[in-house]
């Protein structure tokens, strides 16, 4: 039996990385919700680590062509939002230690 959509998506998202941090974006706590449809159209709601940054665009777009590569995967939205603002509390565990902050 394959692994549900809703979790072959987060794999694919630890696998995603912001270029200036050593971390993928699951694990930095920049996605904040992930939905899947009954037509399996996915919605992703994500932030960045800072408004003004500079490969906003790259992130976003390969994430959208990552999870667009699974197969079942109908349309693929990524929505950027600001609100909450990312802060460090958002990071899972592993990602603060690996960055040293524990």
């Amino acid at each position: 039996m394959s692994e549900p959509l809703r979790d072959q998506i987060e794999t694919v998202l630890k696998t995603v990385f912001d270029p200036e941090i050593p971390v993928n974006i699951w694990e930095l706590g920049l996605v904040y919700e992930v939905k899947v449809a009954d037509d399996h159209n996915v919605k992703i709601t994500m932030t960045l680590t800072a408004p003004a940054c500079p490969v906003a665009g790259d992130i976003i777009r390969e994430v959208e062509d990552k999870v667009r590569a699974l197969e079942d995967v109908g349309d693929v939205h990524v929505h950027l939002t600001f609100d909450p603002p990312w802060n460090k509390e958002m990071m899972s565990e592993e990602a603060k230690l690996e960055l040293g902050f524990m």
